[in-house]
């Protein structure tokens, strides 16, 4: 089986998702977009990944293959196969599905709860996971929740912080995909957004504090991959 991701800019790739895809014995393959590779063919992997990035879902002007980026991932979600987005890549899926995508009322950066709603915990994609759990938000926007899709999680300072579309088509707010490493990198590339006193940003000592729990996050985001996997046709 083939693995898909793209990538945005170099400090956000990712991560743990390579982790699941090298334990499950699948190939994995990346478009760096900030490097202007081409886009694949929908033929050439059986599950996509879109990261997140610092740009938002109308910024085409700064970032031109936005547009042909949306556009593949159209024509992915037409093919059938499963496709996760997480941060910018699920507002990108919620966009191209019909959804506004807006400022949300706070930003959310750092360490924070998120809940299941009640359709998530009935979602085969959330089976096993936690009604309740920790995750890693960076995040200035916010999704709306496209026609026809599930709204499956929310945070106190967020309402929508995930969906799913036809159980095969996943956008998280949050980061289940961060380890030490890459969060290291988010806050080293993007550390200035840190420098406000607000409710939900989290200073970088907090951010990075010892004893956090990536384990947890890490055995999610496997649950999540693995029950999306079976949706390959």
């Amino acid at each position: 089986m083939k693995l898909h991701y793209i990538q945005h800019v170099p400090f956000e790739g990712p991560a743990a998702v390579l982790d699941w895809a090298r334990e499950r014995n699948w190939e994995s393959r990346g478009t760096m977009l900030f490097e202007r590779d081409p886009l694949p063919d929908i033929s050439s992997f059986d599950m996509l990944v879109v990261m997140g990035g610092p740009m938002g879902v109308f910024d085409e002007e700064d970032y031109p293959w936005l547009a042909d980026e949306k556009r593949f991932l159209k024509e992915a979600i037409e093919s059938g196969r499963p496709v996760l987005g997480i941060c910018l890549g699920a507002q990108l899926l919620a966009n191209v599905l019909g959804a506004h995508v807006q400022k949300n009322i706070v930003k959310e950066i750092g360490w924070f709860p998120v809940s299941l709603t009640p359709p998530g915990w009935e979602s085969p994609i959330f089976r096993g996971i936690p009604a309740t759990f920790e995750a890693f938000h960076w995040h200035g926007d916010m999704f709306r929740i496209p026609e026809g899709g599930v709204q499956v999680a929310n945070s106190e300072a967020c309402p929508n912080q995930a969906f799913t579309w036809n159980d095969r088509v996943v956008g998280l707010q949050f980061h289940l995909e961060t380890t030490r490493e890459s969060l290291e990198s988010l806050v080293s590339n993007c550390g200035d957004e840190l420098r406000v006193e607000a409710e939900y940003v989290q200073k970088p000592e907090v951010i990075l504090e010892e004893g956090r729990d990536y384990t947890s996050m890490r055995n999610h985001l496997f649950t999540l991959l693995d029950n999306m996997s079976g949706c390959i046709r």
